[in-house]
């Protein structure tokens, strides 16, 4: 892959992270507008990757946040682990259970074929888009029809397990926006938007790494793969990696505003237009 695709795709993915637009279906957009195979183990691990370096920008941003909150005590401390521990426990379940599923059903008979093979069709990319715009909407609109009500800002177990239990939802489908689809939840759930927002990503930062490690066992595994065709892919990888931290830095300090200021709704309807247009490229042929 050329080092322009790369450059591309890490300021598409650096850019859209915070959004709660989907950044993965962004990247997988323009993979395949540049002719690239968003399926193909190189371009899962370098999706992850990108992943990845968004999640250290999103740790350097957030860090003032989580040190004032999360580490304002040893009991606090041990409280967020908790919930983060819960939230993650029923990711891996739903997600790891959804991915099962799907493998066994959608590719019954189709040997070695695995949930990724899915992510470069753009007709579930549409759907998943429209149901992530249709969850950030209704949240949207209900928090700006209950404005001057307090929300909570400390989460429950019940809201931490729905948030979690989403967040598996959103595992296996390119589109389903884990950071809308988490904080719309538990804004709907009666949890004040910033603290959702402050554990949405704190759990992406705990999720990322098993899944960079899915997709590195993903490259090894794959046909006329090996150690080669890991470091291979894990040059554009990482270095995509750095371009989207520098790109998530420079887009956090000014779209961190936008989440914040009551235009939440607003990124419902972009994602039912980016379904629209999904859906456009998918009868056009890509």
């Amino acid at each position: 892959m050329s080092f322009l695709k790369v450059v591309v795709l890490a300021i598409v993915q650096g850019f859209a992270e915070l959004l709660p637009v989907s950044s993965s279906a962004h990247v997988v957009v323009a993979e395949k507008l540049m002719g690239l195979d968003p399926s193909a183990p190189s371009m899962t691990l370098l999706l992850v990757m990108l992943h990845t370096g968004t999640m250290f920008a999103v740790i350097v941003y957030f860090w003032r946040r989580w040190r004032a909150t999360y580490f304002s005590s040893l009991a606090q401390f041990k409280r967020t682990a908790t919930q983060v521990i819960v939230a993650t426990a029923l990711t891996g379940v739903i997600g790891e259970g959804l991915t099962l599923l799907i493998e066994k059903t959608a590719f019954r008979g189709v040997p070695h074929a695995q949930i990724e093979d899915l992510f470069s069709h753009l007709e579930l990319i549409a759907p998943a888009l429209a149901a992530a715009g249709i969850l950030i909407l209704v949240a949207g609109l209900r928090e700006r029809s209950a404005r001057g009500q307090p929300a909570a800002g400390d989460l429950t177990t019940r809201q931490v397990s729905l948030i979690g239990a989403v967040q598996g939802l959103c595992l296996p489908f390119r589109g389903f926006s884990r950071s809308g689809a988490t904080i719309s939840v538990g804004m709907l759930g009666g949890v004040a938007k910033a603290s959702a927002e402050n554990f949405s990503f704190a759990l992406a930062v705990v999720l990322t790494p098993p899944v960079v490690a899915r997709e590195a066992l993903r490259v090894l595994q794959a046909e006329h793969g090996g150690a080669g065709a890991l470091a291979g892919a894990a040059v554009p990888s990482l270095l995509g990696a750095l371009l989207s931290f520098l790109a998530g830095l420079v887009a956090l300090k000014w779209l961190s505003g936008w989440l914040e200021n009551g235009r939440w709704y607003l990124f419902g309807g972009y994602c039912l237009v980016a379904a629209v247009a999904v859906g456009g490229l998918y009868f056009a042929g890509y």
